[in-house]
């Protein structure tokens, strides 16, 4: 994962802000450990800290492009899944790339079909694109809100963000719990409404919408909805039909420039991901490394039960030896838990789900000895985790 912060004042010159920037840029460290840099100008200052996957060396940000005499800069967090396919459709516009990033192509994409490139792209995301000449930011977030963004309006100056904390290091906002955002961590935590940043004042944009700020003001529109649709395959159609997107899904997840490996708990969800990523490795020669997260004494302590008849580690070893993976088996002690609580929250920003996102920080901790990205079967999704440098 990258992480991305900015601010922005149509009505004053900022540039005197430069420090605030660099304290917001700095809560994002976690998120990107590989390299960080800024953006400034009279109105808009815009900072990135970047976790590199794919084009080390052509993919830096803020990135900046200058076509017509027209001056954009985007700071983005995702994955285009289909950059190659929209670089297709750019290249027949007759543009041109320096690089092979989806940054870059991203950032086309935006001058191409403005508002509209959200037709275009497919994969998880939050960026802000600066456009200097019109003097117009641009805030977007993916379909299912898979890439955090946060962003509150004072002073005539709106900031974002992708950690709360990000919103709040720039010292022009007070960290105030109002009734809702209490109500919210007591009675509905982790969940919370599309748009709640939890403090007051802060909101974040929900999923699949976009954001202008220009000198017309602030507007959200929505560019996306699921639509139910009657169902008229038959059911070997439509286990073939699934079947292909899961694939596809998955293989579009496997492109990176750095080591990437899969969780195993051999689970339905990890399963499948493991064996079609394991598939493709093979088709390259090479052997796909898993990790699977167990208990010190599991063994000992564990009973079965109609929501779990048997513990993981019987499948984690069968799907272990059908794949033929490179298997990593983390073991984590339960005091290990509790001293890893604050710091599981501190990452969240708010109170969410106790020991299993401390569980999710040490397993994650201890992958990032040897891979960055790992792809898992969370929430029955297949997720990409980038893992942070922990």
């Amino acid at each position: 994962m990258c992480g991305i912060a900015g601010m922005v004042n149509l009505k004053a010159n900022i540039k005197d802000r430069q420090s605030n920037l660099t304290a917001m840029t700095d809560t994002l460290k976690m998120r990107g450990p590989d390299s960080h840099g800024v953006f400034i100008s009279s109105h808009a200052l815009l900072g990135h800290r970047r976790l590199v996957v794919v084009d080390p060396s052509g993919g830096a940000q803020p990135m900046e492009r200058t076509i017509n005499g027209k001056k954009y800069v985007i700071v983005y967090n995702g994955e285009l899944y289909n950059t190659e396919d929209v670089r297709k459709e750019l290249l027949n516009l007759g543009f041109s790339f320096k690089a092979y990033s989806d940054t870059e192509v991203l950032l086309t994409a935006y001058i191409a079909w403005k508002e509209d490139c959200v037709k275009h792209i497919n994969g998880i995301y939050a960026f802000g694109i600066w456009d200097e000449n019109s003097n117009k930011l641009f805030l977007c977030r993916d379909p299912l809100g898979v890439k955090p963004l946060f962003y509150t309006v004072t002073n005539n100056t709106i900031i974002f963000g992708s950690e709360i904390k990000t919103i709040l290091a720039s010292s022009l906002v007070e960290p105030v719990l109002d009734e809702e955002g209490l109500c919210e961590i007591f009675g509905l935590s982790p969940a919370k409404r599309l748009d709640s940043g939890t403090f007051k004042g802060i909101k974040q944009l929900p999923p699949a919408c976009f954001l202008i700020y220009d000198q017309s003001g602030l507007r959200i529109k929505e560019y996306w909805q699921l639509v139910s649709k009657p169902h008229t395959e038959d059911p070997e159609s439509t286990a073939e039909h699934t079947r292909n997107l899961l694939i596809d899904a998955i293989k579009r997840q496997l492109v990176a420039d750095v080591p990437v490996c899969t969780f195993l708990s051999g689970g339905l969800d990890s399963s499948i991901i493991s064996a079609i990523a394991s598939s493709e490795f093979k088709k390259d020669g090479k052997i796909l490394d898993t990790y699977s997260i167990e208990y010190k004494d599991n063994s000992l302590y564990f009973k079965a039960s109609e929501f779990q008849p048997n513990s993981d580690e019987e499948w984690v070893e069968k799907m272990h030896q059908f794949l033929g993976s490179n298997h990593h088996r983390i073991i984590i002690d339960h005091p290990e838990l509790v001293k890893s609580l604050e710091a599981a929250t501190m990452g969240n920003d708010v109170p969410a789900m106790a020991d299993i996102d401390s569980s999710l920080l040490l397993f994650c901790k201890e992958i990032r000895k040897n891979a960055t990205v790992a792809l898992s079967g969370e929430c029955a999704y297949s997720l990409r985790y980038i893992i942070v440098s922990l």
